[in-house]
């Protein structure tokens, strides 16, 4: 989709939001725009960026011994890693180090850590990470895994996100509504978009935009 337009982060310009106008369904609501994630995510010098603005946002005085990393975010959450540990950040970790993690999915949508995953959650400080959070719902979900696995919620980040706190966590953000003022998330069974007759243009998920 070629009429997508930039919105560059106000601290530093290598960090851009690529967001396209339209009629998209997510896994857990219908939305105006779809934002494409993929060089932030994916390309060296715009994830490095992004990590060293989550960094500054307030993690220096908030312990993590790991960063679990949605919607593919693990590159971010690497240079993050590396980011905190340089600062200085608390952790319980004996080797002063922080674990990046991955987790694989249940049929239903469950988050599972097998085998010695587990005792990287468990008794753990984990800061969670994702690409972006609306509804809040998959985020809220997440916690609850992450509890039943043993582990503290010790801060939430996305590159981007509507929601404020979730859960009662602030969740931090590199981009917010401030930066797309006209963002809409809208329930399935409700949507505006929808009554008006207006087609969806594709549906979408933290792997990316399928067109319809």
């Amino acid at each position: 989709m070629g009429n997508y337009r930039k919105i560059t982060s106000r601290v530093d310009s290598n960090v851009i939001l690529r967001v396209t106008p339209g009629h998209f369904a997510t896994p857990n609501s219908h939305v105006n725009y779809y934002m494409d994630m993929t060089a932030i995510r994916s390309r060296i010098n715009e994830a490095q960026a992004a990590a060293r603005l989550l960094s500054q946002i307030h993690y220096y005085s908030t312990p993590v011994d790991t960063i679990v990393c949605l919607d593919g975010t693990e590159v971010i959450g690497a240079y993050l890693a590396e980011e905190l540990t340089r600062a200085g950040v608390i952790s319980k970790n004996a080797h002063k180090s922080i674990y990046v993690l991955t987790p694989e999915y249940s049929t239903s949508g469950q988050m599972i850590f097998r085998g010695e995953l587990k005792q990287w959650i468990k008794d753990k400080d984990v800061l969670l990470l994702l690409a972006s959070a609306t509804t809040g719902t998959s985020v809220a979900r997440a916690v609850e895994s992450l509890k039943y696995y043993g582990g503290t919620i010790s801060g939430i980040s996305a590159v981007f996100s509507i929601a404020t706190k979730i859960g009662g966590l602030p969740v931090h953000s590199i981009f917010s509504q401030a930066d797309l003022p006209d963002y809409a998330s809208m329930p399935h069974d409700d949507c505006p978009l929808c009554r008006q007759g207006i087609p969806v243009d594709g549906i979408c998920n933290g792997f990316g935009l399928s067109t319809l």
